[in-house]
């Protein structure tokens, strides 16, 4: 590319991704917004403001990682969840926003004015343990992960919104690390693709995701099937588990849930079974 308005840059962005990105547009004003440090509005009523040569360069190189599918997110190096905006990286599952109907879920189950011990299974970037921690003064969360790489992001994530305080970051097989420990809350967006679905998850999600954030076993249950009954220990009695599903597996769910009490399933926006609760 030479010297580029950023009109010119947004329409020859748009047409570099066609065909390869769902939203092509999007994308590029997405890469223009954050390289000019500038929002919607402006880019809109200033088309003719010029790049320079460095900032050229850097949105030809994000437009090149983009064409090749690589996540806006893991390139930009930022998603925004739940109103808060989180580091992200290789080493962490994207976060989506059908998951903050697992942290809705769970505000709506739950005091906000006393004492809470809840536990983050599989934290990742940390999006939902912090925005709990966010969102109830009052609560100490413990956010675990088999990935220590991982658990640095959510730990940056934490500090950033100044909730660490408030938190630990444990290195964890699911509940090994507090084991013998008692909590009012637990809550899980563990893997949940089965493992015959991966060639037909998209190339941005199956070719740069971590796989051991996205898979678990022939079936997907595999993860669901130890973790229900660790969580049972570890829960005091009344206490709630929350765990995010994946398409279809509503009714595997409420069977291994049986047992439990308060078993119901919260929709996303299409209408599909996303969130298992169930109290103990």
């Amino acid at each position: 590319m030479q010297s580029l308005t950023l009109y010119q840059a947004l329409a020859q962005g748009a047409s570099k991704l066609s065909g390869i990105t769902a939203q092509p547009r999007r994308d590029a004003e997405l890469f223009l917004l954050h390289l000019i440090g500038r929002d919607r509005a402006f880019l809109l009523t200033h088309p003719d403001t010029p790049l320079t040569a460095e900032q050229v360069a850097q949105y030809e190189s994000w437009l090149e990682r983009r064409a090749a599918h690589e996540p806006v997110q893991y390139i930009l190096g930022e998603q925004e969840f739940f109103g808060l905006t989180f580091t992200v990286t290789r080493d962490v599952l994207i976060p989506r926003p059908e998951t903050e109907h697992l942290v809705e879920a769970l505000l709506a189950r739950v005091p906000h004015d006393q004492p809470l011990r809840i536990a983050d299974i599989g934290t990742g970037s940390g999006a939902i343990a912090v925005a709990l921690t966010h969102a109830l003064p009052q609560a100490q969360v413990t956010a675990l992960d088999i990935s220590a790489a991982a658990l640095a992001v959510a730990k940056g994530n934490a500090e950033t919104h100044r909730v660490a305080d408030r938190m630990r970051f444990l290195t964890s097989d699911l509940l090994s690390a507090v084991a013998g420990e008692r909590f009012d809350a637990i809550v899980s967006n563990p893997p949940y693709v089965a493992d015959s679905d991966r060639a037909s998850l998209e190339p941005q999600v199956r070719d740069y995701e971590p796989a051991s954030a996205l898979f678990a076993g022939p079936s997907g249950l595999d993860v669901y099937e130890r973790l229900i009954p660790e969580a049972y220990e570890a829960l005091k009695p009344g206490g709630w588990l929350l765990m995010e599903i994946g398409q279809g597996q509503r009714d595997a769910l409420a069977q291994l849930l049986s047992g439990w009490s308060q078993i119901s399933f919260v929709d996303d926006l299409q209408g599909i079974p996303r969130v298992a609760c169930a109290q103990r």
